[in-house]
């Protein structure tokens, strides 16, 4: 069974004898198939800030093409084919300068 509130997977539980079933936003639901109760729960006074960009790609020693620096980031997409090989692309840690490389 599914919450038909937030489509995660109800789990079962005793409550006063009985047995329901339960979601983490609040909806409970007898056994028997009845709907009990929906508690809403609010996340206002909560704010997220982000306070960093995270670059998840890994680094490689590799120059340059604009400004000379020996770092870059590097990610492969496969922009051709399925029977062709996957591209890569390049970003320079310090200028931000993307090139691609063909296998």
């Amino acid at each position: 069974m599914f919450c038909p509130e937030c489509g995660s997977i109800l789990r079962p539980k005793e409550k006063a004898g009985k047995r329901i079933l339960f979601c983490s936003c609040g909806y409970t639901k007898n056994s028997e198939g009845e709907a009990v109760s929906i508690t809403e729960k609010s996340n206002e006074g909560k704010k997220i800030e982000i306070i960093e960009k995270l670059n998840a790609n890994p680094k490689i020693k590799m120059k340059c093409e604009k400004c000379g620096h020996g770092v870059a980031t590097y990610w492969t997409q496969q922009t051709r084919g399925a029977d062709e090989p996957e591209t890569r692309f390049f970003r320079c840690e310090d200028c931000g300068h993307t090139w691609r490389e063909y296998a």
